[in-house]
C-alpha cells in the first residue's frame, strides 16, 4: 500500500471508532504472540515492522527460552513483524480493535525459516510446481473448563454430564457460550461453518470451511487463539490439550484436504476410478501413509499427544486408510464429485495450525510426485495391529522418524524442521526428569 493508501485506511478505520490494531503471529508451538499498536503508530510500523526477540518462536509454555538456533547461541537477536494488511478483520469480543496476522523477517529481510507461516507458504508453492493447490477444511475439538479450587489443577470440567454427544442447546452448555463463540468466529470472519458439543463432557468441535492451505492454516489459528480468548471473556479456560483427563477422550483436530487444478477444478476424484478416487488422490493418500511415522512429531508435538491414542479410542493407532471408515488414519468420505476427498484423522488439537496442514501438504506433495500407490483400503474396524503398521506410540520415537525422513525435511525446510527437533527434545529431556503425580501415587507408599 503506498502512504496515500495507508493514511486513508487509517481515517477510515478512525471513523468506524477503532484505536487499536492487533498484530499476532504463531510461535513454534502455536501460541499466539504479537503486540496491540495504537491506530496513530500504524504507518509507522508497516515501515520498519515491529521488533521482537527471535527466541519468542523458541519459547516453551513455561516461559523458558529453549536454545535453538538463532537464539540464544547468536545473543537473542531480533526479528520484525510486518502486518499482513490483507488479514485485517474485526475483533468483536475487543470493541474498537482490528486484528491482522504478521510475516516475520530477519535481519537483511529474509523471511525467519522457522515461521510456521513461512512453512505453509513454501509447502503450497512446492504444491503449485506440480500444478496443484491443496484445499483444506479443518475441525478443532476442545475441552471447556471452570475453575474449581477442589480441584488440584483448579480447574474441572464445564457442564460434565455423559451422553452429551452432539446435543444442542443448554443441556450440554447452560450458560450458551458454545453459541457467544460461534457468532463472533462468523463476525471476524473466520468462516466458520458449525459447531456442536463432542463425545465427553465439557469437549466443543467448531468447523471451519475449506479454503487455500495457507488461508486455512490462517483461520484455523486464529480460530484456536480466538477460542482461548473468549472463554477468558467467560471467566473459564478453553484447553486444547490433546487428552486433558484420564477418564475421558483427546481432542482431535481433523484436516479434510483435496487437490485442485489451477481452475480450481476437484483433481481428487474421479468417476471411472477404483472407489470413485482419480490417480492423484490414491497418490497423496499414499504419500500420507508413507510419511505417517515423521508426519506424527508434527500433528502429535506434545509428550501428552501419545496418550489419546489406542485401541477403541475412535484416535488413530495404525497407518491406515479407508472407505467412510473412522477408525482408520485417513478416511476417505461417501462424497465425491466436486466434495472429493480425504479426512485426516491423525493430528490432535495442540498441533501448530500452520505445521500440521504444512505437514500433510508436504506429504502430499511427495506422493503425487512420486506417484506412489497406497495398499488395499482397510475393512472393518482398524485396530487390529496384524493389519498395518502401528504409529510412534511416543514422541521421542515420533521425532526420530521426522529426524529420518529426508524428504520430508527438504520440503518443510531443514533450518526449520531442525529448530522444531531442537525445541521438542528438549521438552522430552525435561519430562524425563520430571516426577510426576503418577509416579508418587504408584511408589511412595509401598516403596
Amino acid at each position: 500500500m503506498t502512504s496515500t493508501d495507508v493514511s486513508a485506511l487509517i481515517e477510515e478505520l478512525r471513523a468506524k471508532g477503532i484505536d487499536v490494531i492487533r498484530v499476532s503471529y504463531p510461535d513454534l508451538i502455536g501460541v499466539d504472540r504479537g503486540r496491540d499498536v495504537l491506530l496513530e503508530e500504524l504507518e509507522t510500523t508497516l515501515g520498519h515492522g515491529i521488533a521482537f526477540c527471535r527466541a519468542v518462536y523458541h519459547t516453551s509454555p513455561m516461559g523458558d527460552v529453549v536454545p535453538v538456533q538463532g537464539g540464544v547461541e547468536s545473543g537473542l537477536p531480533d526479528i520484525s513483524a510486518h502486518p499482513d494488511l490483507s488479514t485485517l478483520t474485526d475483533l468483536p469480543w475487543e470493541p474498537g480493535a482490528l486484528w491482522c496476522l504478521a510475516d516475520t523477517t530477519v535481519l537483511g529481510g529474509a523471511p525467519a525459516e522457522e515461521s510456521p507461516r513461512e512453512v505453509a507458504r513454501r509447502v503450497r508453492e512446492r504444491l503449485a510446481e506440480l500444478g496443484l493447490s491443496a484445499v483444506v477444511g479443518p475441525e478443532l475439538e476442545f475441552y471447556l473448563l471452570e475453575e474449581d479450587t477442589a480441584s488440584p489443577t483448579g480447574w474441572k470440567r464445564y457442564a460434565d454430564a455423559p451422553g452429551n454427544v452432539y446435543v444442542v442447546g443448554r443441556k450440554g452448555d447452560p450458560r450458551g457460550v458454545l453459541l457467544t463463540m460461534l457468532r463472533y468466529l462468523r463476525d471476524a470472519s473466520l468462516r466458520v461453518t458449525a459447531a456442536n458439543h463432542e463425545f465427553c463432557g465439557g469437549q466443543f468441535e467448531i468447523n471451519l470451511d475449506h479454503s487455500d492451505l495457507l488461508d486455512a492454516a490462517d483461520r484455523a489459528f486464529r480460530m484456536k487463539s480466538a477460542v482461548q480468548e473468549i472463554a477468558r471473556h467467560e471467566g473459564m479456560l478453553a484447553t486444547f490439550m490433546a487428552k486433558p483427563f484420564n477418564d475421558e477422550g483427546g481432542s482431535g483436530f481433523h484436516l479434510h484436504v483435496s487437490l485442485v487444478d489451477q481452475d480450481e477444478q476437484n483433481l481428487f476424484g474421479d468417476p471411472g476410478g477404483e472407489h470413485g478416487l482419480s490417480e492423484i488422490g490414491r497418490y497423496a493418500i499414499a504419500g500420507v501413509l508413507a510419511h505417517a511415522p515423521a508426519l506424527a512429531a508434527v500433528l502429535n508435538p506434545t509428550i501428552n499427544s501419545y496418550k489419546r491414542f489406542g485401541p477403541d479410542t475412535l484416535a488413530p493407532w495404525l497407518i491406515d486408510w479407508g472407505l467412510d471408515n473412522r477408525s482408520a488414519m485417513v478416511r476417505i468420505p461417501p462424497e465425491r464429485g466436486a466434495a472429493s476427498r480425504m479426512e485426516v484423522r491423525l493430528g490432535d488439537a495442540t498441533a501448530n495450525p500452520y505445521l500440521a496442514i504444512a505437514a500433510i501438504g508436504a506429504a502430499i506433495y511427495l506422493g503425487v510426485r512420486d506417484k506412489q500407490e497406497p495398499p488395499r483400503p482397510l475393512e472393518g474396524y482398524g485396530y487390529d495391529p496384524e493389519s498395518a503398521p502401528k504409529l510412534p506410540q511416543s514422541l521421542p520415537e515420533a521425532l526420530d522418524a521426522l529426524e529420518a525422513d529426508t524428504e520430508l525435511r527438504e520440503v518443510l525446510g531443514d533450518f526449520f524442521v531442525d529448530s522444531f527437533l531442537t525445541y521438542k527434545h528438549n521438552e522430552t529431556e525435561r519430562f524425563a526428569h520430571f516426577v510426576t503425580d503418577w509416579e508418587f501415587r504408584e511408589y511412595a507408599y509401598h516403596l
